[in-house]
């Protein structure tokens, strides 16, 4: 059974924590934008008619369900996520949705995914990469678990180019975000939000690393001015 490190102990700690007010905060902080981006990433997924879909950090579920609202109903969806409180509360949005016979959801890290090799046509990961203590395990389990020519799509918050861009994203990121935060949920939750989007390596960066972890053909995909980028390769 795979334990995670002491900091990850404390990222899920977090995320259990915070559990009941994510998906209220996820559209009063992006302003709804977190939506688009999502199905922007979903586009960007590849499976056969009854192929099967990963989707790593599920947390409640959005991206799974929106994986199933995209593709054929013959087309399977699996949900993990480290955080038992956030599969709960997915599990409870899954089975009140029209998809409830099509997406599964379990609790697993992203650093040892409990499927055999060559399982799923493609696998997705929306904000939770940066939280994965080891970064590079968890991209390689990721490749393990995809067929040969399956495609992995990452959804990312990113800092900006711009200089005038990233000097409001900053304010509103650093100053703003974590008292709004605070307000409705845990005020070091937020602050951790942004302190780990700004450690998270600029894209070239964190391409390189994947290419590392086995994956060809990557791509980068800048979104809403650089505030977010979808990443996609293949295995």
């Amino acid at each position: 059974m795979y334990r995670l490190s002491n900091k990850g102990e404390r990222i899920r700690e977090m995320f259990d924590t915070i559990a009941p007010r994510y998906d209220f905060l996820n559209r009063l902080l992006s302003l709804g934008i977190d939506q688009r981006w999502r199905r922007f990433a979903v586009r960007q997924i590849r499976c056969s008619a009854t192929g099967r879909v990963l989707d790593v950090a599920t947390g409640t579920g959005d991206v799974a369900l929106a994986i199933a609202a995209a593709t054929p109903a013959t087309v399977t969806v699996t949900g993990i996520d480290f955080s038992p409180q956030m599969v709960g509360l997915g599990v409870e949005k899954v089975t009140s949705s029209p998809y409830a016979g099509r997406i599964t959801l379990q609790v697993a890290p992203c650093e040892a995914i409990p499927f055999a090799d060559d399982t799923f046509d493609s696998a997705t990961i929306a904000f939770g990469i940066r939280n994965v203590v080891d970064r590079l395990s968890g991209l390689r389990e990721m490749c393990r678990v995809l067929k040969p020519g399956g495609r992995v799509v990452i959804l990312e918050f990113s800092n900006p180019r711009s200089r005038l861009f990233k000097a409001l994203y900053n304010f509103y990121f650093l100053r703003v975000l974590p008292v709004i935060g605070g307000l409705f949920s845990t005020f070091s939750a937020y602050k951790y939000l942004p302190d780990s989007v700004l450690e998270f390596p600029p894209q070239e960066e964190f391409k390189r690393t994947m290419a590392e972890a086995g994956f060809r053909n990557v791509v980068h995909h800048d979104l809403t001015f650089g505030i977010a980028t979808v990443y996609v390769g293949e295995k």
